[in-house]
């Protein structure tokens, strides 16, 4: 057995020396798709293990107890107990604030935290000068962001005034664990010592402030074992409790959700590469019939011939998914530099053999299995080939007829068996396609039901794609017209002449068509949820936390710099304590049989509300129900009137007509429900959970919201200033730039995802390249004959033009259409997200570039046919 083995790689070293370029084609189709998958999920694995190391680090602790409200007897009790048991903690609060710099007047709105001495128990924050951090307790110092100083025009040394207290800036922030960098450029930090709170004089009423209290556990003890006996506890207090490894799960859950979705992208990429592999292998098995008839000729059985074609294709897929791994690896090694600022933790890039061994594995068998359904072809070339090349025309056809034919045939069970058993191999060979490509999409997405749809998915775009080309043969043949120009009529009957590639170009610009427009509508409907030019209001300045009695000197300060007060909202703290007939314990009571399932986040959250009269904002739509004043209460209800964002309502399990009562800071208020309501809460303007009709909550107390337009940027600066200056507890947002940080934050999203469009596209290329090439032997003899028959160079050209431009605009168009579809489902079953007005003229845009590259590549890939002679094509015929 050792002498043929050795005979037979012997040969496919030799036969490969005249073909190794086309075979290098075939390598590049399954590179790009294996270096997708090897960068994302080496990274993955870095990104995981990264958060496993940190996790302690990325919570502060070993567990984390968070409150909305000062610290309560009823949660320090809890606190305590724990503490009693060897538990320690370290303590923050964290709210906003105006940071304002007396020396430059410079403004800006930031994320104050006030930490206690052994803030974080885990992990270490470092700063510029380095150490800083081990004295910010020894005095009233801030260490601040680089990004605060540049917004306020102040530097290390200067005085920043946080309320009514100033401290002196120590340093600046580097690396703070569990925070991504990119949250210094959305919210800049600045870390005081506990000690000064109440000098500052923020937290008075209506502020709002985060209160946390970090625990470490004594040694041989979990979290979990100690905080479980207290969680209902916690619960009746308001805590929600975080342990280190929950939340190490929920990050992991978060970034394996993400790169599930680009690691299907990447999967798909991979399988596009495994169509431009059956394509070049079309295309180097049509070139290699007269050399496989002579080898028959030779003595040589079908099994050894199609052992050396074999064994250059495992050789090509092993090269080609080993330059994958490479290519991979180096954009492995290249993601943190371009995402790292959006990620909460420091990544730690190392090489992932697992990942590198599972991507050259995959890339291989995908390789292997695409080449050889056209290499199964050869064991039918006979002997008789090499003295009349047209011996066996069937060679190279599908044999769907057969099966077609079946149907009709009285003789079913045996031409049946008569087939299968004749077309076993082809068989095997689709039947592990089918259930590799199910596999791998199971794996992919996380779950067999949800691999087996994204296969039907990928399996039902293929054949829409295999019935348009099919259509676009038929209706060529049966709509060509005699009065056409001749080299019109020329290109229209090339798509279904003999061996024509009608339906190979289709499918593989269709499919390269429908993964990229696909990538391009799920990046422009994610990124429309952060569309805020569109936003009606023209305000560009809100101040919030302003106080009753400050309302009217915040409106006098703006119209003193002559600029314009657009909106001013009441907004009134409250929660719910009863909905109809059901009490709050009765409602949180989940083994009660009789209870309506309700969200506990809606039930137990501090609502923020307000009161209107007769409007609605741009950013809302009644979705059900009527405004105010057009519901009459039936006897024994309230008159009092809400509307509800319907999200809400659905959580809280209300409908249009149920009373809830509320309990609005002391008071008991009921009011019904008269509408329901959609709001875009990513446009910037006021908006509301639950809105009151007049003469509900006008009494309770409340604070304001408080919206400006300013014209100027030196306006901007002088009205945020002043309004510093004399109510210090007010918080102003600047919108402009608000609006600027989050554009460039889309933008550098948008460059994540335009990157894998780009990078589909150049695995398109060399399929696109492969898929002309099947035939390029055809079209130079094809070529040669019409300019023997006196077609000039032009013509011919014009001709080639026609053809591919019918493909490309039937593949280009298919492709888009189908991928309206596809864009529908990611967004749906993804990212469980809406899909809004799909961008027609962009996708459109798309398709005119793959046509215009279909057209490209097709003439480019018959450059031959004007340099081969007419003595030459006939010689070799």
């Amino acid at each position: 057995m050792r002498a043929p083995l050795r005979t037979i790689m012997s040969l496919a070293w030799r036969e490969s020396r005249t073909a190794r370029r086309r075979l290098l084609l075939y390598m590049s189709s399954i590179s790009l798709g294996v270096a997708a998958l090897v960068a994302i999920d080496s990274f993955a694995s870095n990104v995981i293990r990264s958060i496993h190391d940190q996790s302690k680090a990325l919570l502060g602790g070993d567990v984390a107890f968070n409150s909305r409200a000062a610290w309560t007897p009823a949660a320090d009790s809890v606190l305590d107990a724990l503490a009693a048991q060897g538990m320690t903690f370290a303590r923050q609060v964290q709210f906003s604030s105006m940071a304002y710099s007396p020396k430059s007047g410079g403004t800006r709105l930031a994320g104050v935290r006030a930490v206690s001495r052994n803030y974080p128990i885990y992990g270490e924050i470092t700063t510029e000068p380095a150490g800083e951090w081990a004295h910010l307790h020894d005095g009233p110092v801030a260490l601040v962001d680089e990004s605060l100083l540049i917004a306020i025009n102040a530097g290390i040394g200067d005085t920043l005034s946080l309320g009514k207290a100033r401290f002196r800036i120590a340093g600046i922030l580097k690396d703070v664990p569990g925070s991504p960098e990119i949250a210094a450029v959305i919210g800049p930090r600045v870390f005081i010592s506990d000690r000064y709170i109440g000098d500052t004089q923020l937290l008075i009423f209506g502020s709002r402030a985060d209160y946390q209290a970090l625990g470490k556990v004594p040694a041989g003890r979990t979290a979990e074992a100690m905080v479980d006996r207290y969680r209902k506890k916690f619960e009746d207090a308001r805590v929600r409790v975080q342990t280190a490894s929950r939340n190490e799960r929920q990050l992991t859950q978060n970034i394996g959700s993400l790169f599930d979705f680009v690691g299907i992208v990447g999967l798909v990429a991979l399988l596009l590469g495994g169509v431009g592999v059956a394509s070049g292998v079309h295309a180097f098995v049509n070139r290699k019939i007269d050399t496989v008839a002579v080898l028959r000729c030779l003595g040589a059985t079908s099994g050894q011939v199609l052992g050396i074609y074999v064994l250059q294709a495992v050789a090509m897929g092993v090269l080609g998914a080993a330059l994958g791994v490479a290519l991979g690896v180096a954009i492995q090694f290249a993601l943190p530099h371009a995402i790292g600022d959006f990620l909460p933790v420091n990544v730690k890039v190392v090489l992932e053999w697992q990942a590198i061994g599972t991507g050259l594995a995959i890339g291989a068998w995908v390789a292997l299995l695409f080449a050889l359904r056209p290499l199964l072809a050869l064991r039918t070339v006979s002997p008789l080939q090499a003295l009349r090349r047209d011996a066996d025309p069937t060679v190279m056809r599908l044999r769907w007829r057969d099966w077609l034919g079946l149907t009709v045939n009285r003789e079913l069970p045996g031409k049946l068996a008569a087939l299968v058993s004749r077309d076993v191999p082809r068989l095997l060979v689709n039947g592990a396609l089918v259930a590799s490509v199910i596999g791998l999409a199971a794996s992919r997405a996380g779950s067999a039901v949800r691999g087996l749809g994204m296969a039907a998915g990928i399996g039902v775009v293929i054949l829409l794609l295999w019935i348009a080309a099919t259509l676009l043969s038929v209706i060529a043949r049966k709509g060509l017209r005699t009065g056409w120009p001749y080299v019109i009529r020329q290109g229209v009957a090339n798509l279904y002449r003999p061996a024509n590639q009608t339906r190979t170009v289709v499918l593989s610009l269709g499919f390269g068509a429908f993964l990229i427009t696909t990538l391009y509508l799920v990046q422009a409907n994610l990124l429309r949820q952060f569309d805020l030019t569109k936003a009606a209001s023209r305000g560009n300045l809100v101040f919030f936390d302003v106080q009753q009695d400050q309302a009217a000197g915040v409106d006098s300060i703006i119209k003193a710099t002559h600029e314009q007060v657009l909106q001013v909202t009441p907004i009134v703290t409250m929660r719910i304590s009863q909905i109809n007939q059901w009490t709050m314990p009765q409602m949180l009571d989940t083994t009660n049989p009789d209870s309506v399932l309700r969200a506990t986040w809606a039930l137990r959250r501090e609502y923020r509300s307000t009161w209107r009269a007769d409007r609605l904002e741009s950013s809302e739509t009644i979705t059900a129900g009527k405004w105010f004043g057009e519901v009459t209460p039936r006897a024994g209800e309230p008159a009092a009137e809400l509307s509800m964002e319907k999200d809400v309502a659905r959580d809280l399990g209300v409908k249009l007509g149920d009373v809830i009562t509320w309990d609005v800071q002391g008071v008991m208020v009921k009011a019904r429900v008269t509408s329901l309501r959609e709001v875009n809460f990513a446009r910037f303007e006021p908006n509301f959970f639950v809105v009151f009709s007049p003469g509900t909550i006008d009494k309770a107390p409340r604070t304001y919201v408080v919206v400006a337009q300013v014209t100027t940027a030196k306006g901007m600066a002088t009205v945020q200033s002043d309004v510093v200056r004399r109510f210090p507890n007010v918080s102003g947002i600047d919108l402009t730039l608000v609006r600027k940080t989050i554009t460039d934050i889309t933008e550098k999203i948008s460059l994540a995802v335009r990157f894998l469009a780009v990078f589909s596209l150049a695995i398109g290329i060399p399929v696109l390249f492969s898929a002309v090439a099947a035939t390029s032997r055809q079209r130079v003899r094809e070529g040669v004959l019409l300019k023997t028959l006196g077609a000039t160079s032009g013509q011919i050209r014009r001709i080639m033009l026609a053809e591919y431009a019918l493909l490309g605009v039937l593949g280009a168009l298919t492709g888009m259409v189908l991928s309206f579809g596809g864009a529908w489902a990611v967004m749906k079953f993804v990212f469980k997200q809406p899909t809004s007005a799909a961008p027609v003229g962009a996708a459109l845009g798309i398709a005119g570039v793959m046509l215009l590259l279909t057209v490209a590549i097709g003439l480019l890939g018959g450059r031959d046919v004007f340099k081969e002679t007419p003595m030459a094509a006939l010689r070799e015929a």
